[in-house]
This record gives C-alpha cells, sequence and structure tokens, in this order.
C-alpha cells in the first residue's frame, strides 16, 4: 500500500505593522513612567543603619532610621508589647540608654529564634553595632560597657547514644 506523506503549512498572519511615529511615541510614554517611578523610589528611600545583633539562639536585625517619627517596633509590635517585663524592655534599650539617644531615632527589628531574654539581648547587641555604623565614635563607650560583645553561650547538641548533650542513660547496678 503506498504511504502518502502529510506536509505541515504555516499559516500566514498578518499583523498591523505600526508607523515609526507610534513606535517613538511609545517609547516615550514608557520613559516618562519609568521617571516618575524612579521619582517615587527617591522620595520612598530613606537612609538607614542595618546590623545584626545575636545572643544564644536569637538573632536580631536591626534597622535606625534618622528620618521620620521616632519609634520602637520589633516584629510590628511595640517595644511594651514585645518585651512585657521591664527588665526586658530595659537591656532592649540599654545601648540607646548609654548613649543618651533614646529618642533621636526609628527603630525597626526583626528578631527570631531563642526566648524572650536572649531576644532583647540579641537587640541590644544590634543596636550597638548600628550606633556604631551611625557614629563611630561611640564605639569606646560602647565597648566598655560591654554591648559589642557577643555572648555566645550556645546550647550544646545531643549526642547518638546519650539522652542529652552529655547526661548518658542511667546505669542500674543489680
Amino acid at each position: 500500500m503506498p504511504t502518502v506523506k502529510k506536509t505541515k503549512t504555516k499559516k500566514k498572519t498578518t499583523a498591523p505593522k505600526k508607523t515609526v511615529k507610534k513606535v517613538k511615541k511609545e517609547k516615550k510614554e514608557v520613559e516618562k513612567k519609568i521617571k516618575k517611578k524612579a521619582e517615587r523610589e527617591e522620595v520612598t528611600e530613606t537612609k538607614y543603619y542595618e546590623a545584626v545583633g545575636r545572643r544564644k539562639r536569637a538573632v536580631a536585625r536591626i534597622r535606625i532610621f534618622t528620618k521620620g517619627k521616632r519609634g520602637f517596633l520589633i516584629n510590628n509590635k511595640t517595644l511594651e508589647v514585645y518585651f512585657p517585663t521591664h527588665e526586658l524592655q530595659k537591656t532592649a534599650t540599654a545601648s540607646l540608654e548609654k548613649m543618651k539617644c533614646i529618642d533621636k531615632f526609628n527603630i525597626s527589628v526583626i528578631t527570631r529564634g531563642g526566648g524572650l531574654n536572649a531576644q532583647s539581648e540579641a537587640v541590644r547587641h544590634g543596636i550597638a553595632r548600628a550606633l556604631m555604623l551611625f557614629n563611630p565614635d561611640f564605639r569606646k563607650r560602647l565597648k566598655k560597657a560591654g554591648f559589642l560583645k557577643r555572648d555566645s553561650r550556645m546550647r550544646e547538641r545531643k549526642k547518638p547514644g546519650l539522652r542529652r548533650a552529655r547526661r548518658a542513660k542511667q546505669w542500674k547496678k543489680r
């Protein structure tokens, strides 16, 4: 039996051709939109100093804004709401109090890991680092107070065959 080969034919579509004037006009419109967007970004762009503070497993990313309304937000909550006790609040703001600039900045913090105490100390460490970026003359006083030192004590990992890091299974003699 003879075989018949089928060939595919391409359909020719005729798209309306744009004139040169229309293309130039569209280019200008796009350029205007880009300029407007860049202007908006310049207005909303504010200067800030960013630093990371750590304590145990807690990590705090700090942003200190020099402009804007003054405030202290931690994970989109106020300082008093996030750290309920007065001691934790004092620990978190200790580096600002040391430099006497507690009401001069808008501070935004994102913190994760650890407990509340470790997080407050991580916030203190991060703020001290950010203040040092803001003004290098602050370094001497912050270092003397011990706010630039990272407290690296962490919980030791669990080892295989043990109940905790070093706690062995109870041994029974008889």
